[in-house]
């Protein structure tokens, strides 16, 4: 079953829900994609990796130290301790950390292996001020000073949006940059109420470039991983407005209630 929504659903956006979306929409991408690129390219899911040091009360230590001492229970082996040994130096463990991975795609040439388009999906992490953040936006800088294409997609209400110049105010938008325009870019502004659109995706100059359904990629994904029936005991992130709202409660299955802003 589709989703019932016409454009994003603003449901997919919950923290608990993003991931795994997310995951998802860059595969069927790929599968979009493959058909119509191939032979002359093909399609790899890389992934950005963000480290994160955890705050004292969550570090856990995980896993099984090398060696393991133990009291002996027959005594067959055991040693008189008769003098403490004193090391000469000191050093410390490395604070533990969590590892974020955030997926993207690239389309490679299949001779040269260089990669011709990138696609990102836009998470979170992205999007709100901080080391990752900076992180993300330096990648775009890099790729934007080099002849490979850009796309970029984002998804998401929640957080302030990448600076772009003159970006139109909207909810959601896809952007396309190819290597030849820049600095100028192609975008699709979004809003809430809006069908994704289909987008090109560039290639080589003077090449038929591939399309790309984004609303057909979102029903596939919503009926594939049962959406239907789990993500709408929850609450879209940033909640809806008021009319948002009434708007969302006349399409939701039934038994769902779309909920008002406070």
């Amino acid at each position: 079953m589709p989703s019932p929504f016409p454009g994003m659903n603003p449901y997919l956006e919950q923290a608990d829900v993003w991931p795994d979306f997310h995951h998802s929409f860059i595969t069927y991408i790929r599968d979009a994609l493959a058909v119509q690129i191939s032979p002359h390219y093909f399609l790899r899911i890389e992934e950005q990796v963000y480290l994160h040091e955890l705050p004292s009360e969550e570090r856990v230590f995980l896993g099984r130290p090398d060696v393991s001492v133990f009291p002996s229970q027959t005594g067959s082996l055991t040693t008189t301790v008769t003098q403490k040994i004193v090391a000469p130096a000191s050093a410390m463990v490395p604070p533990p950390f969590d590892e974020l991975r955030i997926p993207y795609l690239e389309i490679r040439d299949r001779n040269s292996r260089i990669p011709v388009t990138i696609i990102e999906l836009l998470s979170p992490s992205n999007k709100y001020a901080g080391p990752d953040r900076e992180m993300y936006w330096g990648k775009i800088r890099r790729v934007s000073r080099t002849a490979t294409h850009l796309v970029e997609l984002d998804l998401l209400r929640g957080g302030p949006r990448m600076p772009w110049i003159n970006l139109q105010p909207c909810a959601y938008y896809a952007l396309v940059s190819r290597a030849s325009l820049r600095p100028n870019v192609d975008c699709w502004p979004i809003q809430l109420r809006d069908p994704l659109p289909t987008i090109p995706i560039p290639l080589r100059d003077g090449e038929p470039e591939p399309t790309l359904d984004l609303q057909a990629i979102l029903h596939r994904v919503y009926d594939a991983a049962g959406y239907e029936y789990s993500i709408y005991t929850g609450t879209p992130e940033p909640m809806l407005t008021d009319d948002d709202a009434t708007w969302a409660s006349t399409l939701l299955p039934a038994g769902s209630i779309a909920p008002r802003a406070t």
